[in-house]
């Protein structure tokens, strides 16, 4: 699994494109996905979500994904699950204090961010505290309905 973190960074920029072709995919297809239930596709949609998104990302499931912002590199590998930016303690070979065999989760992430296009370097944006309830849920089902919501709040405002 490693191994497949530090490839990921590596290829960050294109791993990058298919995530958001997918998500993209996704959103469009929301409207087939909402008559479906959102609460009926949970399970199959986590179910590919943790194969994919573990093989590639060694990714914690934690519904909440910022793999986009952090250089296709999943935080929740950090011992200390530290959300947003090293805790202090990466050693100065960039190394883990708590792991010591380890490559700090966020020497790695900030290496995919390098890779990928300047206008998707998003790794300095303070992320949202984990929200624990979440674990285990889809992360692509939630950000469908999180952009479905947004763009029915811009029409709104629009036609206000």
């Amino acid at each position: 699994m490693y191994r497949m973190r530090r490839w990921s960074a590596k290829n960050s920029r294109v791993l990058h494109k298919i995530y958001s072709g997918v998500e993209g995919a996704l959103v469009k297809a929301s409207p087939l996905l909402e008559k479906i239930g959102h609460e009926r596709l949970e399970k199959p949609f986590m179910a590919v979500e943790k194969v994919t998104k573990g093989f590639l990302f060694d990714s914690q499931s934690c519904g909440q994904c910022t793999l986009g912002s952090t250089g296709m590199s999943c935080p929740m590998n950090c011992p200390k699950t530290i959300r947003n930016g090293p805790c202090g303690g990466v050693r100065p070979t960039g190394k883990c204090e708590v792991k010591p065999e380890m490559d700090c989760v966020w020497v790695v992430a900030w290496e995919g961010t390098k890779n990928m296009k300047t206008e998707e370097q998003a790794i300095q944006i303070v992320q949202q505290p984990l929200d624990a309830r979440k674990k285990g849920t889809s992360a692509w089902l939630r950000e469908v309905r999180q952009k479905r919501q947004q763009a029915a709040t811009e029409k709104s405002a629009g036609s206000a």
